[in-house]
């Protein structure tokens, strides 16, 4: 286990755009994770923030993320079509991972991609995307039908955790694993819905999050 890090925030140029993030590197951290949160949701996200501190705990870094701009999130609560524009998340996820290549504390790190709800397809379209670079993904209630052509190209190791009450979804994960060439996984946790807010469920799936990515990270 590694000493527990002061969070920080942090601006993180991602092509033409910055986004607002918070950077957390434990001493001796073992990889980073970056987060993708959901549609309507963003780094302050409780769930996320759980699932990351569990993970800091285990002594792997984390980037809690904004994929969209202040301006973009207030266009979007009204249209709600930059948050399943699964292209341009993706592009901003490499661009956030080339800066913390970037950064002296994380630039060795091997990375895991963290992706919750549409911001599971987006993980997986940017892993496609960087074959060399994103070592593990693991997908909560997520999204992965979205990475449409991108999902045979995805390489990394790949657990998609869904809740066993959220059963379309569960059919989504289902149909994506076919399409996918990469070690994947499925992980039905029982009795969780979509949002995982069921007693001890999103503990469940942050130790799994936790295990895959020790797993697959330090052994970049």
């Amino acid at each position: 286990m590694s000493t527990m890090a002061m969070e920080r925030s942090v601006s993180v140029a991602a092509g033409e755009v910055t986004l607002q993030a918070d950077l957390t590197v434990p001493a001796g951290a073992v990889g980073v994770v970056m987060f993708a949160h959901g549609s309507g949701s963003s780094r302050k996200s409780s769930r996320n923030r759980y699932v990351a501190g569990e993970l800091q705990a285990a002594g792997l870094a984390t980037l809690l993320l904004d994929l969209l701009t202040v301006e973009e999130e207030r266009v979007d609560m009204h249209t709600g079509h930059l948050r399943f524009d699964i292209g341009l998340l993706a592009r901003r996820l490499v661009g956030a991972g080339e800066w913390l290549l970037q950064q002296p504390e994380t630039s060795a790190l091997p990375l895991g991609l963290f992706g919750a709800s549409t911001g599971g397809g987006a993980a997986l379209v940017a892993a496609a995307e960087q074959p060399d670079r994103v070592r593990a993904v693991v997908s909560r209630g997520g999204r992965p039908d979205l990475a449409g052509p991108a999902l045979p190209r995805v390489q990394a190791p790949t657990l998609l955790i869904v809740g066993g009450n959220d059963t379309p979804v569960i059919e989504m994960n289902r149909d994506a694993m076919k399409r996918m060439q990469a070690h994947v996984e499925l992980e039905i946790v029982p009795g969780a819905t979509h949002l995982f807010e069921e007693p001890g469920t999103l503990e469940r799936v942050a130790r799994l999050a936790r295990d895959w990515f020790l797993r697959y990270l330090p052994s970049a």
